[in-house]
Formats: C-alpha cells, structure tokens, sequence
C-alpha cells in the first residue's frame, strides 16, 4: 500500500499511498483507522492537491507552462503547492493571514515561493480577496482556489478514497474527517458513498465554526485554536455538499489539545490539533456505531491526519492549555 520498491524520478512521485494505521483507544468491536499524511514529501494532506490540481490546469491549459500560480492559504496548501510548482516549472505566490504557523511559512519559502501577509481579522476571506488581485496584475497568472475548485475534491476521490478502500478490502462504515475546504471529506465520501450508499460521512469542525448551520444546526460562533478546519464563512466554503454529509461533529478546542497529547504520549502519533479533532470525532462514531445508535454498512471507521505537530511547536501545542496559542 505504501511502499516505493523501486527508485523513483521525482518527488512528486512520493505523493499519495501513505499508511493506514489503527488508532488504539478506538473501541475493539469498530476499529477507527486513520491515513497518515504526514508521509507526503511536503508532509501534509495538501501534497495530494498541490500535484493534481496544477498537473490536471496544466493539461487543460488554465494554466500556462512557466505561469504563476498564486493561493490564499493557511499554510499547508502553500507547501504542497510548492513542492509541485517548483518540479513543473511555476512560480508560486501565496497569500497567509498572518496567525497561521510561522514554520509553514518558512517552508513555503524555502521551497522557492513568495508569501504575502494579510491581516487576521480578515480572515481567510480577506486572504482570498487580495490573492484575486494579485493575478490581475500579474501576467499568465491563476489563483486555484482550494476553497472552490473541483479538482481539490477530485484529488481525494481519485487518490485518498481509492487508497483507503484498497486497504479495508471495501469495507468501511464510516468516513470521518475534518473540513476545512472540505475537499478531502467530499472526496473520500463521494467515492465511498458510490460503493455503499449508505456509508456514514461525518464532518468534523472545532467548536465556534459554522458548517453545522449549513446543516440546520443551531450554534455559536466563536474563536477556535484548532488549526486547518473550521469556517467563520460557510459561503467562501464552496466544495462542501451538504447531501454527501450525515451529521456535524464539533470538538472542543480543550478536548483536541488533550488528544493530540494522548495520541503522542500513548500512540507515538506526532500529530496536530485537526488530526486529534479527527481523532476524537471518530472514536465517538465508533462507539455510536458498537452502540447500534449508527447504523453503518461495516463496523469500520476511517478518519485522516492531516499533518504533524512538527509545525505547530512555535505555538505550544504541547504545554498547557492556557499555553496553546492555536
């Protein structure tokens, strides 16, 4: 599944069949399994659509050879981004609200990209704004826009989804995973729900977003720590189909900050805040589905971790609570 047993020409190549590990604390009866991302070359999940949005624009000719490619991120999609870019001849630009992981930053920089800044209380709307007017000043530029194109979903359909059911011989239950643009969630359950209709899709989110309103729910906007998932504007959040998702899950920031420590002390996974929210939505679903308050096509629940805690050291994710900054 996810070995290389061969030498390879290029890291892109390293993008995508990353393990499938079993989460310990997961009830025995449904075992949670997670996709560990963190083995991508740029280390995140966002490797996955960095490669297949910029090779699937480049054949269609949305994007020029030698172009410039310019994203509004949080961070991750910034290094996937530029792994690729730089392996298929782009110029990179991405545009970072400021809060986000200083590490990300300076690894999008080091892979040869220019990041821009912009102002937290603009949030990732303001992040999106600034990056359109960049490629209007720019010649032979685009902006992918990882919150709105279809191929973010797409990558996961034809990669993330593909790799897990190989893995579990078809039979998972249940499909967890955060949402940020919600383009992994999307992918997997798309790709599942077209092997059993009756797959069970839970979308995860911190407590303080907003997706469970786009489901009906009624809940409280708040600031959050967790990094990665989570919206202040479900209408920026394009690639969320509500049909493909069974219910919303919010984890509290204090409950993640507690997992991502247990899964490190207890589980050796070096995994950060949205892969623990991950974790704990999971675990939950698990028992719901040992429970028979679920019922799911297979007693088998699958989740992903996004990336590691590696980039998320500057902010303490490791002290205290109080210590976090998220």
């Amino acid at each position: 599944m996810t070995t290389h047993r061969e030498p390879l020409s290029s890291v892109l190549d390293t993008i995508g069949r990353t393990p499938l590990v079993a989460v310990h604390a997961a009830p025995e009866e449904v075992p949670v399994y997670a996709k560990l991302e963190s083995f991508n070359p740029g280390a995140s999940v966002k490797d996955r659509i960095g490669k297949y949005m910029l090779e699937r624009m480049l054949e269609a000719g949305t994007l020029r050879p030698g172009g410039t490619v310019i994203e509004p991120t949080a961070g991750n999609t910034g290094i996937g981004i530029a792994v690729a870019a730089g392996r298929l001849g782009l110029d990179a630009v991405f545009v970072v609200p400021e809060r986000f992981s200083v590490e990300k930053q300076q690894l999008m920089r080091a892979l040869g990209a220019e990041v821009i800044n912009t102002p937290t209380e603009d949030g990732m709307g303001g992040a999106i704004d600034r990056a359109h007017e960049l490629a209007e000043e720019l010649d032979d530029a685009v902006v992918p826009q990882q919150f709105s194109n279809p191929l973010n979903t797409e990558a996961h359909y034809a990669t993330t989804g593909p790799e897990v059911y190989e893995a579990l011989d078809g039979e998972v239950g249940a499909v967890v995973a955060g949402c940020g643009t919600a383009g992994t969630l999307m992918g997997v359950a798309r790709y599942g729900r077209e092997r059993h209709p009756d797959t069970h899709v839970v979308a995860v989110e911190p407590e303080g977003s907003l997706y469970a309103t786009v489901l009906g729910r009624d809940v409280e906007e708040e600031e959050y720590k967790t990094e990665g998932i989570g919206t202040h504007d479900p209408a920026t959040n394009e690639l969320f189909e509500p049909d493909l998702v069974d219910e919303v899950v919010q984890v509290s920031d204090r409950r993640t900050h507690a997992e991502v420590q247990r899964l490190a002390r207890e589980e050796g996974q070096l995994v950060a805040s949205s892969a623990a929210a991950n974790s704990v939505a999971a675990r939950e679903v698990a028992r719901r589905i040992r429970d028979g308050a679920i019922d799911a096509p297979h007693d088998t629940v699958v989740t992903v971790f996004p990336d590691s805690s590696e980039r998320y050291l500057s902010k303490g994710i490791y002290g205290s609570f109080d210590e976090w900054e998220g």
